[in-house]
């Protein structure tokens, strides 16, 4: 990676999405960045745009997709008009399901509006209703545009029968479909079990089928955290829904949760809310 062609943009250290519009330049050089981007090609006859080492030649309403850490450039294009959507890859991380959705498709950058009409008009009128809030005056446009991000997303994977043809599952540093799905069943399992005996990283390893290492490696290249640090979040999921039900015990919750002692719990919670569970739950009640 060519760290002299990174560009940094500053919304990517305080939040989660952006959106531009209005570039008068029909060219941008070759760059990369640590967020992805979504483009909505404008009106224009010509519509050159490069990701890695493909260039799409694009009509209006197709839709480009770059995922972060990748090289990029805009040939030439009408930029004026089109529609850039740049998401934080913080964010992708920070929920497994769409670190999934971006493993399948990161080896697939472009909707084409002729080829799937279907797909291209849902997803445009995503990204429609992400500029009207985005550029509206309300206090809570960012999670809103989080939230139809998510909707861009699982639409796409909706789709993902129709566009398997054009996907390549085993990219650079990529998996097999199959390891994705074994991973997958193995989280599916823990978030439904989390009180079962036995969950630590060897014995999910046996139930995916991989060694202990592979199982260790991938949990983080996919996940983007380590395997006992997951396990926690999940844990913490689990207590912050029960604190809502007020006639369960702290210990209740913390065993449920599955943790194994009161004072594990309360330490993990404390690590990663600022707060005792206790707190938590009194702020939940006065803000209720």
């Amino acid at each position: 990676m060519d760290y002299s062609k990174y560009e940094v943009y500053d919304f990517d250290h305080v939040s989660a999405f952006n959106m531009s519009t209005g570039y008068k330049e029909r060219s941008y050089k070759d760059h990369w960045h640590s967020y992805g981007e979504i483009l909505l090609v404008g009106s224009g006859r010509t519509n050159i745009y490069s990701v890695g080492s493909n260039t799409y030649e694009l009509v209006p309403d197709d839709i480009l997709i770059v995922w972060p850490m990748e090289m990029h450039s805009v040939v030439n294009a009408n930029r004026e008009e089109s529609l850039v959507v740049q998401f934080s890859n913080a964010f992708i991380n920070s929920l497994f399901d769409l670190r999934r959705i971006m493993h399948m498709y990161r080896n697939f950058h472009l909707v084409c509006v002729k080829a799937h009409p279907k797909l291209a008009s849902k997803l445009k009128d995503i990204i429609l209703k992400m500029k009207e809030i985005f550029f509206s005056d309300r206090q809570d446009k960012e999670i809103r545009c989080c939230m139809l991000l998510m909707e861009f997303m699982l639409t796409m994977l909706e789709y993902r029968k129709e566009l398997t043809p054009e996907l390549t599952y085993e990219g650079q540093n990529g998996y097999t479909d199959d390891v994705m799905r074994r991973l997958m069943a193995v989280t599916d399992y823990i978030k439904n079990n989390l009180t079962a005996d036995d969950l630590s990283q060897g014995a999910m390893a046996q139930m995916a089928g991989i060694s202990r290492d592979y199982f260790s490696h991938i949990f983080k290249d996919v996940t983007g955290m380590n395997y006992s640090k997951w396990l926690n979040m999940i844990r913490l999921e689990k207590a912050t829904e029960l604190l809502t039900e007020e006639d369960r015990t702290m210990t209740e919750i913390a065993m449920l949760s599955g943790f194994q002692s009161i004072s594990s719990f309360n330490r993990v919670f404390r690590e990663e809310k600022g707060v005792a569970p206790g707190e938590y739950r009194a702020l939940l009640v006065k803000n209720g």
